[in-house]
């Protein structure tokens, strides 16, 4: 066939259209595998799949040489589908159909044949079979005598072989002495188109008569032989008899021109004997059966026939052979393979081979050592040499393969080759810092452009895949430069610690591969503190507000300041300047505490300056103006100074309008401020509510207008309350308001004002008449005797009362010396004192009436519960304790550093200072400004406190404040109290 005709379509014969769509990696190709040096007879078109002739001639007859018994020539050849994903190893086989490209042809081109003159009509002798390499109806078919003269003829027979002989026959009766030769020629014609043909001289000699034909034993012998068998082996000996005598009689054995020129050239027959030998060695790969046909001839015109089978039988003798067809084109013998390359890649088509038979024939193929390589079986003797592991450049760059193929013959044989692989460097290995994480210290103050550190990284690849450039991440700083190529940090600017201590960020390792790998790492750049920067206070100058009672070694307030620089740097120690010894300030922790006690009236306000300095090699330091403010306590009572005594009264006359300022109150205040802001209320006495009062002014006025039963004393208990904090402080005093047309009798009135102390103020004191005394005085006379029931009960109760409470009373006076009850003036003292020995002289005459000096009863009604019908509170206090009730002072106070109604600075102090949040215990005895309250004289006012409690501490920080309220020392039971006696008495 010519060059480029179609012989088939892979793509439509293998249905490989019919494949589902897959991702493919490339295209479709179809590739021819074949052996190296190999010139193939076809050629596939590798985008199509289509398979064509190649410029090679097709010989069939070369491509068969040698089969004797099949008649098909078969021409096989192996084809690969790429890529992986659909990859397909195809086994092609080709039928090699013959063409009649060959003539038959005679052995010789004279035939020369010998015929006994006594051959009968008919007789035939067999001549020359021609030989056509060629197969079928384009092999011999027909012979032709040509010029036969009449007398001969000829005839073709068909052997059960197939074969086809001519044979001549004789059709008139020869006589040699007449003619004794023959002179024609024999045409041979094959069946082929167009049809080929050739000739041969044919040359007949008559010859003498030889009626008997030799006869072989056996016409038919099969002979086995190793192909081992040296030169001289006998193979079989042929025994052929012939019935004449003489020289008709002598046997001659010969091949047949139809054995074959290979058999001819391997065995030798002894034309005398019959014995066939081996004639040169054997070699079954060759050829591994022959066909010998014999012929034994006496002379006479028809030989006698044997065929002898001769098989030649398998040793060991071949090695097996490797043949490796690459499916990756090598490139100077190495197929170079990337390292991305993935799993079950295919290399080669490794094909081994033994040209032995059976056992001797059976080949294993296997590489002599571990590799990322395998065989994978894929036809009988063939493997597909695949990866079987992932390569990795780094590790190997370079594949000595070497396959071996070893037969499963007795010896074995085996046989080796070597197929290079060659590792492409792909760009799989990301630069590796040296350092992951990298710390660096600088001294701030540096000076810009200074060098910080080298960054280096590593890069497993090769070539431009480990070339590798250095880059600021994201995150970097402004402050910070890196060389691309050299990978120097530097500090461009210059640096402060104060604004920023630590820089953290990230350079990048960048290899120049296609596509490019990045590596992060983190760099710390910390920056040492140098002592640049002086203590900053947190305000430029300080005032704190305290109250005048806090006590020596209280704490002031407390001074922060604060210090940018780091570790001694920054260690501030505080101290005060110019020598001032009436204060102290902690170095450490700024707490400012006093030396001395403080009285507002006296001074007002201290200033000083305190000194901050830090602990740098050289230190630096700064000062702030520190004031301290005195803020008033409430620590004075008010005074009555109107009226100047409880026995004083005003007459009120019944027709008095309502709303007439009846009688006006004033009492003073020695504290400041709300502490000295005052507010009047009845809270006894106005029993019918008759009258009210101005709790701004102190202005009595009448409220309603009097009747006739409105007549009579009222005894008004007015209470003046400062407004002080944290706790208000009061006075009390007896208004006396008279309401009667007229004061006819001035000395009875004032009989009866005195003697109305000694009555409790709650119940209203009332005169039908101020004209008839003798009713007031059964009044009197009734009241007194009621008194003197009363006062007896009390005593007994009193002293049932004592006797459970006497162990309490001796640890009250054996504490008295830590009471915080306020001890009247050296002056109301000796009163009282004066005032006692005069009722203890009484005592003898005047028993009842001296108990009744034992009690006082306050009865205090709200400013504000005037209304609320008798909701009073009504306070029994021993006379014998008057001392101690004349008033109470509660010395826990809190500091502060703001003034009244200012915004609480101390919110600012206490997140501004490191210290914790603290309160303060007294730490020393109170001045005796202190304990010293201003006192209306014992004869015109009540003193007592407004609240009563006990004293409590609270706070469980280092510092705590006790805020104290002392009790008013009371009785389990009520006891009512009655007026005192009349004659200068102490209330």
């Amino acid at each position: 066939m010519p060059e480029n005709v179609l012989i088939g379509d892979l793509l439509k014969d293998l249905n490989l259209s019919l494949v589902p769509d897959k991702t493919l990696t490339s295209p479709m190709q179809f590739k021819l595998v074949y052996k190296t040096g190999d010139v193939p007879l076809i050629r596939i078109e590798e985008g199509t799949g289509e398979i064509f002739t190649a410029g090679t001639r097709i010989d069939r007859e070369k491509l068969c040489s040698g089969i004797v018994v099949e008649t098909r020539c078969f021409y096989e050849v192996e084809a690969a589908v790429l890529p992986d994903e659909i990859f397909r190893l195809v086994k092609i086989r080709f039928l090699i159909e013959d063409i009649n490209d060959n003539a038959p042809l005679f052995p010789t081109t004279v035939i020369n044949i010998s015929i006994p003159e006594n051959s009968a009509i008919n007789s035939r002798y067999a001549l020359p079979a021609a030989i056509d390499p060629d197969t079928g109806i384009n092999g011999v078919q027909n012979y032709q005598l040509i010029k036969g003269q009449s007398i001969f003829g000829l005839d073709v027979i068909e052997t059960p072989e197939g074969d086809k002989m001519p044979q001549l026959i004789v059709q008139k009766e020869l006589d040699r002495e007449e003619k004794d030769t023959y002179i024609m020629k024999v045409k041979v014609e094959d069946g082929g188109f167009p049809q080929r043909s050739s000739t041969a001289i044919l040359q007949i000699s008559v010859a003498d008569t030889n009626d008997n034909s030799p006869v072989f034993k056996e016409d038919g012998i099969e002979v086995n032989i190793p192909e081992n068998a040296p030169v001289g082996t006998s193979v079989t000996q042929l025994h052929a008899t012939d019935a004449d005598i003489g020289e008709n009689a002598k046997i001659h054995f010969y091949f047949s021109n139809l054995v074959s020129n290979i058999a001819k050239r391997l065995f030798h027959l002894n034309t005398t004997t019959g014995l066939i030998t081996v004639k040169q060695p054997l070699d079954r790969e060759e050829s591994p059966n022959h066909k010998l046909l014999v012929l034994a001839s006496d002379g006479g015109l028809m030989p006698a026939r044997a065929m002898v089978l001769v098989n030649v039988t398998d040793i060991n003798d071949n090695a097996p052979s490797i043949d490796i067809r690459y499916i990756i084109n090598p490139i100077n013998g190495t197929v170079v393979l990337s390292e991305n390359a993935p799993l079950n890649t295919k290399i080669a088509l490794i094909t081994v081979t033994d040209k032995d038979a059976d056992h001797n024939g059976m080949v294993t193929c296997f590489t002599d050592h571990e590799v990322p390589f395998r065989l994978r079986p894929v036809f009988s003797n063939q493997f597909l040499l695949e990866t079987a592991a992932y390569l990795d450049y780094e590790s190997t760059r370079e594949y000595a393969i070497k396959l071996l193929a070893a037969d499963a013959g007795k010896p074995p044989l085996n046989q080796s080759s070597m197929l290079l692989v060659k590792v492409k460097d792909e760009n799989d290995n990301a630069p590796v810092f040296t350092q992951p994480f990298i710390s660096i210290s600088l001294p701030e103050n540096n000076s810009p452009g200074t060098k910080l550190t080298k960054i280096s990284a590593t890069d497993a690849d090769s070539g431009h895949n480990a070339e590798i450039s250095y880059l600021l991440g994201v995150d970097a700083p402004s402050e910070f430069s890196l060389d691309h190529h050299t990978g120097i940090l530097t500090a461009m600017r210059k640096l402060d610690r104060e604004k920023r201590e630590k820089y953290s960020f990230t350079v990048l390792a960048k290899d120049n591969g296609m596509p490019s790998l990045i590596t992060n790492a983190t760099v710390l750049v910390t920056i040492l503190d140098q002592n640049d920067n002086s203590p900053i206070f947190t305000h430029n100058e300080y005032n704190f507000y305290i109250p005048e009672n806090l006590p020596r070694h209280g704490t002031v307030g407390l001074i922060t300041v604060t210090d940018p620089d780091y570790g001694e740097n920054s260690v501030v120690t505080l101290s005060i300047l110019d020598m001032n010894d009436d204060f102290t300030i902690d170095p450490q922790t700024g707490v400012i505490q006093p030396n001395i006690s403080f009285d507002r009236e006296k001074q007002e306000s201290y200033t000083f300056y305190v000194k901050a300095e830090d602990g740098g090699k050289i230190p630096h330091s700064s000062t702030s103006k520190v004031t301290i403010n005195v803020v008033d306590v409430n620590d004075n009572k008010p005074v009555f100074i109107v009226p100047s005594s409880n026995n004083s009264y005003e007459l009120v006359l019944p027709s008095t309008n309502p709303g007439t300022v009846v009688f006006t109150v004033l009492a003073v205040d020695n504290d400041t401020g709300m502490n000295a802001e005052l507010h009047y209320s009845i809270v006894g006495g106005n029993t019918k509510g008759l009258f009210i009062i101005d709790q701004t002014t102190g202005n009595i006025t009448l409220k309603e207008k009097c009747v006739v039963t409105d007549l009579g004393l009222y005894r008004l208990m007015v209470k003046a309350k400062d407004l002080g904090q944290p706790e208000s402080l009061f006075s009390v005093v007896i208004v006396n308001l008279f309401v009667n047309e007229s004061v006819t009798n001035a000395t009875w009135i004032h009989e009866l004002v005195h003697n109305n102390i000694e009555t409790p103020v709650t119940p209203n004191i009332e005169t039908i008449d101020a004209s008839s005394p003798t009713s007031d005085y059964i009044k009197i006379t009734v009241a007194i005797i009621a008194g003197t029931i009363t006062v007896i009960l009390v005593i007994f109760i009193t002293a049932v009362v004592r006797c459970h409470q006497s162990p309490h009373l001796k640890a009250s006076q054996k504490n008295k010396q830590n009471s915080e009850w306020v001890t009247p003036n050296p002056e109301n003292s000796q009163m009282i004192m004066m005032m006692m020995k005069k009722k203890n002289k009484k005592k003898k005459k005047h028993a009842p009436k001296n108990l009744l000096l034992n009690f006082v009863t306050i009865e205090e009604i709200k400013a504000d519960d005037v209304d609320n019908d008798g909701n009073s509170v009504t306070l029994d206090l021993p006379i014998e304790l008057e001392e101690q009730t004349m008033g109470k002072y509660n010395w826990g106070t809190i500091p502060t550093t703001f003034k009244p109604d200012s915004p609480d600075l101390a919110r600012h102090y206490k997140s501004a200072s490191p210290q914790p949040a603290f309160q303060i215990h007294p730490e020393t005895p109170l001045n005796l400004k202190h304990h010293i309250i201003q006192e209306l004289p014992l004869d015109n006012t009540f003193v007592a406190c407004d609240s009563i409690s006990k004293c409590s501490s609270s706070g469980s920080e280092p510092y705590s404040v006790s805020e104290c309220s002392y009790s008013v020392t009371t009785f389990k039971t009520p006891v009512s109290v009655h007026t005192r006696l009349v004659g200068n008495p102490s209330f």
